[in-house]
C-alpha cells in the first residue's frame, strides 16, 4: 500500500457556488453549490473521504481491508475513488434501479458492484443496506462504511460544506434546500449553522413516495411508494438524520424532478442528475412564495454526465411516462419509437446489412423496418441477418433487399389491443401501417410500457 496521498483527493470541496439568472425565482436570490465538480463527480466525495480517513485513523481499516457499502451510486463512487486511490478493495451493493453510467463508471474504478432489488424494504434479504451489511460480516478484513449510521457522514458537511457555504455568501443566507438520503447533508448543515446562524431556515426537497417529507410535517413515518429519483428519498428515517431544522417540506413528482432537471441544463447550462432536479423544484416553489427577498441555496448533488441514458434520453423518458408526447387513442399510443415524431430507427433497401446490424445495435432493438420513404416495404430482424452471413461474411455487404422479409403482415392504426395482442401472441413484431403510411412497431415490451403508464 503506497503512503503517498493521492493528489486528486485535494481536489475534493472548495465547489462553486452560482447564482441562478435564467429561472423564475420570485423575489429571492437563488445559488447553486455545484458539488458535480468533485473529482467523483458528486457531493459524496466529501463523505467518501470523511469515513476512510476516520476509519483509517481509528484502525477500523487496515492495510489489505475492503470497504462494503450500500449506496444508490455516489456513496459508492466517493469511497471507490477514495478507496481504490489509497489500494483498498471495494464491494458495494447497488439498487438495480441506478443508472448504467454510475454502475460503468464503479467497475472502471475497480469496485466490486452486487445489484440487488429496488422493490423489497427494510429487513428484506434482498434489501441493499441488508445485504451489504452481510456482505461485511463474511468478508474478512471488511469496514462497513454504513452511511446511513456514520456520524463522520454528518461531520464531513458541518466541517467543509457549511463553511464553504458560509464564506461564500458573505455570512448572508436565509435558507437552503436540501434532500434526504443518509440524511448526513442536512444533519451536518444543520449542527454548523446552528453556531453561526441560529436562524436558518432548512427546507425539504423530497420524492413523491419518500416518506421523509411527510414526517417532518406530522412526526409520523408513512406507507413509501416508489420514486425513480436516484440518491434521495427514503422509506424510513436514517438514523443519523437530523431534522429539527427543517421548517418547509416538498414532495416533487418524478416528472417534475426529471423535467426541472432538463429545464436547468436548457436555462442555465448546468448539466445535473436527477436529484438535482429535484432540489431545484422545491427550491423555485419556496423562492416564488416568499414576498420579501431572502438568499437561497441548494445544491447541484452530482453530475448529469452519469444520467444521459435516462434523465437526458427522450426515448427512456417516453417509456418511463415522465414525458408528455401527443395522443391518438389508437395504437400510436403504444408505439415507442413513432415515424411521426422522427425517432423511428430503420434502413432502406439499398442499405448494406452491416448498416442494418450496427444500427440494431446503436439501437438495442432486434428487427428492423425497412422503409422506402414513408413506405414500409419490408422487414429485416437478426435471424435474417444471420441466415444470410454465418457462412460468409463479406455479405455483411449485400443489400438490405435481399435478406429482408417482404411484405410483412401489418396492422393499422385502428386496430384492437385484442387484434395487438394476437399479433404478438404468435411470436410477431407488430408493424402498425396503413393509408396514412409507417407509424411504428410494437414489441411485447412496448405493450407492458403502456400497460405500465396506466398504473397510478
Amino acid at each position: 500500500m503506497t503512503e503517498t496521498r493521492p493528489a486528486v483527493l485535494d481536489l475534493i470541496g472548495n465547489t462553486p457556488l452560482v447564482p441562478i439568472t435564467r429561472l423564475d425565482t420570485g423575489p429571492c436570490t437563488l445559488f447553486l453549490k455545484l458539488e458535480s465538480q468533485n473529482p467523483g463527480g458528486s457531493i459524496k466525495d466529501r463523505i467518501g473521504l470523511a469515513m476512510i480517513d476516520a476509519a483509517e485513523r481509528d484502525g477500523r481499516l487496515k492495510p489489505g481491508g475492503t470497504v462494503v457499502e450500500a449506496t444508490a451510486g455516489n456513496t459508492g463512487l466517493g469511497l471507490a475513488l477514495v478507496a481504490r486511490a489509497k489500494g483498498y478493495r471495494v464491494v458495494l451493493v447497488v439498487p438495480d434501479k441506478m443508472a448504467i453510467e454510475k454502475v460503468l463508471h464503479l467497475k472502471a474504478l475497480g469496485a466490486e458492484v452486487h445489484t440487488t432489488r429496488s422493490d423489497v424494504g427494510k429487513g428484506h434479504p434482498e434489501y441493499y443496506q441488508d445485504y451489504a451489511a452481510r456482505l461485511a460480516k463474511e468478508i474478512p478484513g471488511a469496514f462497513f462504511a454504513d452511511q446511513f449510521n456514520n456520524p463522520d457522514n454528518p461531520l464531513a458537511h458541518a466541517s467543509s460544506t457549511g463553511p464553504e457555504i458560509w464564506q461564500q455568501t458573505g455570512h448572508d443566507v436565509d435558507a437552503i434546500v436540501v434532500g434526504v438520503g443518509s440524511g448526513g447533508t442536512v444533519t451536518g448543515l444543520t449542527r454548523y449553522f446552528r453556531e453561526v446562524q441560529p436562524g436558518l431556515f432548512f427546507v425539504l426537497a423530497d420524492p413523491a413516495g419518500s416518506v421523509v417529507a411527510e414526517y417532518t410535517r406530522s412526526g409520523k413515518v408513512g406507507e413509501a411508494g416508489s420514486w425513480a429519483v436516484e440518491g434521495i428519498g427514503e422509506d424510513f428515517i436514517p438514523g443519523i438524520a437530523d431534522l429539527s431544522g427543517v421548517k418547509k417540506a416538498y414532495s416533487i413528482t418524478d416528472e417534475e424532478s426529471f423535467g426541472t432537471a432538463r429545464e436547468l441544463l436548457r436555462a442555465e447550462g448546468i448539466l445535473a442528475g436527477s436529484s438535482t432536479g429535484t432540489l431545484l423544484a422545491a427550491a423555485l416553489r419556496f423562492c416564488r412564495e416568499q414576498t420579501q427577498p431572502l438568499r437561497v441555496v441548494s445544491f447541484v448533488c452530482d453530475t448529469g454526465t452519469r444520467y444521459l441514458s435516462k434523465v437526458y434520453n427522450d426515448q427512456w423518458m417516453l417509456d418511463q411516462g415522465l414525458l408528455e408526447r401527443q395522443r391518438f387513442g389508437d395504437l400510436r399510443d403504444v408505439v415507442s419509437r413513432r415515424f411521426e415524431d422522427g425517432s423511428v430507427i430503420s434502413v432502406g433497401p439499398e442499405d448494406t446489412l452491416l448498416t442494418a446490424f450496427q444500427r440494431m445495435r446503436l439501437a438495442d432493438v432486434s428487427q428492423l423496418p425497412v422503409l422506402d420513404g414513408t413506405q414500409l416495404i419490408g422487414v429485416i430482424d437478426e435471424s435474417d441477418l444471420l441466415l444470410c452471413v454465418h457462412t460468409d461474411a463479406d455479405r455483411f455487404r449485400s443489400s438490405v433487399k435481399d435478406a429482408m422479409t417482404d411484405l410483412p403482415e401489418t396492422l393499422p392504426a385502428s386496430a384492437s389491443l385484442a387484434e395487438l395482442e394476437a399479433v404478438l401472441d404468435r411470436g410477431l413484431v407488430a408493424m402498425i401501417s396503413d393509408e396514412d403510411g409507417f407509424h411504428g412497431l410494437i414489441t411485447r415490451t412496448d405493450l407492458l410500457n403502456h400497460l405500465r403508464r396506466k398504473l397510478k
